[in-house]
């Protein structure tokens, strides 16, 4: 099953013998209503430039794997932001609602092939909440048998800040 969600190309290495498939957790319309209801949303696109790209990967310590920034500016204020990042098997999808000071609101997995996979959790996903840009993500727990998954989700998060911040609020986007 092809990701309708799949922003960033990769090579799949078939690791197993039987076929995986991604799980779709929820859709973008509905993780948007989720977040902020009755809200409306504009879309506010961006394809980084290489100063960009710099910035935020200095600014927040973690990879930027696409340049292609998916964002919603949101009707009561904040942001609805589509992110992807690289989980053990493939590549996991979420959102990431902010609210208008640019605090972490909520956070929901979009489609991720680990169905087992602990960060599917609202307790996991939880930790975020409150976090905002130059927070520190040193207390968000990594799950065992799911390091690699929830590391990256960690990450993801702290890059998502840095890019509102650098990019999206100071481009007048906001």
């Amino acid at each position: 099953m092809r990701s309708k969600l799949f922003l960033i190309p990769a090579a799949v290495v078939a690791t197993a013998a039987a076929p995986a498939f991604a799980r779709i957790y929820m859709e973008i319309p509905a993780a948007q209503q989720l977040m902020f209801p009755g809200a409306t949303f504009s879309e506010k696109f961006v394809t980084l430039d290489q100063e960009q790209f710099n910035a935020i990967i200095k600014d927040s310590d973690v990879n930027v794997y696409s340049r292609n920034i998916k964002a919603w500016k949101v009707s009561t204020g904040g942001w609805f932001i589509i992110d992807q990042v690289r989980g053990k098997d493939d590549w996991i999808s979420y959102a990431i609602g902010v609210d208008g000071k640019g605090v972490v609101r909520h956070i929901e997995v979009l489609e991720c092939l680990e169905n087992w996979d602990g960060i599917t959790l609202p307790a996991w996903r939880a930790q975020f909440y409150g976090k905002k840009h130059g927070a520190r993500f040193d207390d968000i727990q990594i799950i065992s048998g799911a390091t690699l998954s929830s590391g990256q989700m960690t990450a993801g998060v702290k890059r998502i800040l840095s890019t509102l911040a650098i990019v999206l609020e100071e481009s007048g986007n906001g």
